[in-house]
């Protein structure tokens, strides 16, 4: 199963991004409680570790935190070697637009082939002006 998140307005689907398997987004959380928060989920970034990435949304208000907990979590996923891609399509994906990681942040990316944190970034800039949640599909 797969994670799509996107920006609705009326029913519309204005912005979103195909994340991937549900387990891929977990591995991208799960290395950000390891790596980044010492392993203690939420301690620094809760906005992104603590919702449920089941259906649901980061309201504005989460989405205004998530800007700022995603922004520090780039920074210092740029500041760490390169980690394992966490699925097989990742490593295919990569291999085919000949992509090899220089750091973490490269580690982690979208169906598209885009970096997970920058596709988040984007979509929570978009959702900002906006003024809309982003949902969980």
């Amino acid at each position: 199963m797969s994670l799509y998140l996107c920006v609705y307005e009326d029913d519309e689907d204005l912005e979103g991004f195909q994340v991937g398997p549900y387990t891929d987004f977990g591995a991208f959380r799960d290395y950000v409680t390891r790596e980044l928060e010492a392993g203690s989920a939420g301690s620094r970034f809760p906005t992104l570790i603590l919702h449920s990435d089941c259906d649901g949304e980061w309201s504005v208000a989460e989405c205004e935190r998530l800007r700022d907990e995603l922004a520090r979590i780039a920074i210092e996923m740029k500041a760490r070697p390169a980690v394992e891609f966490s699925s097989e399509w990742q490593r295919i994906e990569a291999q085919s637009a000949g992509l090899v990681p220089r750091n973490a942040l490269e580690s982690f990316l979208d169906v598209n082939g885009g970096f997970l944190v920058e596709s988040l970034q984007r979509l929570t800039e978009f959702a900002l002006e906006h003024r809309a949640p982003i949902s969980f599909q």
